[in-house]
C-alpha cells in the first residue's frame, strides 16, 4: 500500500491478544503493531521485538497509534475504550463488547462525539462454518427457514481458577461464548422479536453458568443456541431446517487451532476446513456434501483498516455491538425471572439497525 501503516495499540497480550488480535493485525498489509499493553514484555519481544511494550493505560492513550484494539478481561472494556476515544483513537473491543447495555450505549456516543470508528471484535462472521451457512441460506436450496440451531461446546469438566471461572461481573460460560452465537444469529438474520433463556451450573465445584440453552424469537422461525463445558461427544454445530431441505455442519472452524499451534494466516493451508456441510433434501432423503469455504478471519481487520482509510464505517460498528448487548443482557434477565422478555431497544435503535449498511 503507498499510504503509511495505521499503527496498532494491543491492549492485553493474554490468550486472546496473543493468539487471534495480534497475528491476525499483523497478516494485514497497512497495519503495523507498534504499541503492546501487557505486564510481560518478555513474552511480547519474542513474537514482536519492535513493539513497545507499556501498562494498558498507557497503550489506550499513546500518541504514536491511529487504532486501539482492546483484549483485556471484560470488565476493562469499557474504562480502556471510553479513554481510548476521548484521546482520539479509533477502537475495536473484544467480545463481550462491555458489561452492561447501558456501557455499550455510552461507548457508541462517545465514539460519535469524538468522530472515531468504533467496532466489537466478531472474528466469528469469518468462520467457515458461519462463511458457510449464510451461502446455504441465501442459496434458497432450504426453502423457507424454520428452524437454526447452533452449539459451541467444550468439554471442561474441572473448574479452573480463572476470572472467566471465579464468580463477579462478566464472568461465566455465557458472557464468553454467548456473544458469538448471539451475533451469528444477528448477522444471519436479523434482530428477534423475543428472548427466552435458561442456564445453570452443572460441574463439581463450579462458580460460574457453564450451561446455557437460548431460544430466540423470529416470526416464522425459532434460533436455538446452547452452550456447555460438558460435551464430550458432539453432533452438528449448526442444524437448520427448511420447507424443502435440511442442512448440517459438524466440525469446528479451524482458524483458532492452526493459530494456537502457530500457523500463520498467510499459510495456503489457513483456515481450511475439512468437514463438508450436508444438505438432505426434504422429498427424496438424498445427503449432498457441499465443500466449507476458507475461514479467513483477518478479514476483519482488512476492513477495518479499509473503513479507517475511506471515512465509511465497517460491517460491524456500535449498532451491532448494542444489538447483541441488547439481547446478551435480555438472556440473562429471562433466565433469572423464567420468562420470555422482549429486547429493550430504543426505537432510534431498532431504526438505526434496519438502516444500517
Amino acid at each position: 500500500m503507498s499510504q503509511k501503516p495505521l499503527r496498532v495499540s494491543l491492549i492485553g497480550y493474554g490468550y486472546v491478544g496473543k493468539t487471534f488480535h495480534a497475528p491476525l493485525i499483523c497478516a494485514v498489509e497497512g497495519l503495523a503493531l507498534t504499541v503492546v499493553g501487557s505486564s510481560r514484555p518478555d513474552d511480547v519481544h519474542a513474537m514482536y521485538p519492535d513493539a513497545r511494550v507499556c501498562s494498558f493505560e498507557e497503550a489506550a492513550v499513546a500518541d504514536d497509534v491511529d487504532l486501539v484494539v482492546i483484549a483485556t478481561p471484560n470488565t476493562s472494556h469499557f474504562p480502556l475504550a471510553a479513554a481510548a476515544l476521548r484521546a482520539g483513537k479509533h477502537v475495536v473491543v473484544d467480545k463481550p463488547f462491555t458489561t452492561t447495555l447501558a456501557d455499550a450505549r455510552e461507548l457508541v456516543a462517545l465514539a460519535k462525539e469524538h468522530d472515531r470508528l468504533l467496532s466489537v471484535f466478531h472474528n466469528r462472521r469469518w468462520d467457515s462454518e458461519v462463511l458457510a451457512t449464510k451461502a446455504v441460506l441465501e442459496s434458497g436450496a432450504l426453502g423457507r427457514v424454520t428452524h437454526y440451531e447452533c452449539h459451541m461446546d467444550r468439554f471442561r469438566p474441572v473448574v479452573r481458577k480463572r476470572w472467566r471461572e471465579d464468580q463477579g461481573e462478566g464472568a461465566g460460560l455465557w458472557f464468553d461464548l454467548g456473544p458469538h452465537l448471539i451475533d451469528q444469529a444477528v448477522h444471519l438474520f436479523g434482530l428477534p422479536e423475543a428472548v427466552t433463556a435458561s442456564f445453570g451450573t452443572l460441574r463439581d465445584g463450579g462458580q460460574t453458568d457453564d450451561w446455557a440453552h437460548v431460544l430466540l424469537t423470529y416470526p416464522g422461525l425459532r434460533v436455538i443456541l446452547n452452550s456447555t463445558l460438558l460435551a464430550a461427544g458432539r453432533g452438528p454445530r449448526t442444524t437448520v431446517h427448511g420447507t424443502a431441505a435440511t442442512w448440517m455442519k459438524y466440525g469446528a472452524d479451524t482458524q483458532e487451532p492452526q493459530l494456537q499451534a502457530g500457523m500463520l494466516p498467510s499459510d495456503p493451508l489457513f483456515g481450511h476446513d475439512p468437514d463438508p456441510g450436508i444438505l438432505i433434501d426434504g422429498a427424496t432423503g438424498e445427503r449432498t456434501e457441499i465443500p466449507a469455504p476458507r475461514g479467513l478471519q483477518q478479514g476483519y481487520y482488512e476492513e477495518i483498516r479499509d473503513a479507517i482509510l475511506s471515512g465509511q464505517p465497517p460491517r460491524l460498528t456500535g449498532k451491532d455491538a448494542i444489538a447483541v448487548m441488547a439481547i446478551l443482557e435480555t438472556t440473562f434477565a429471562s433466565g433469572r425471572e423464567g420468562r420470555t422478555l422482549p429486547l429493550p431497544l430504543t426505537e432510534e435503535e431498532r431504526h438505526d439497525w434496519k438502516t444500517k449498511g
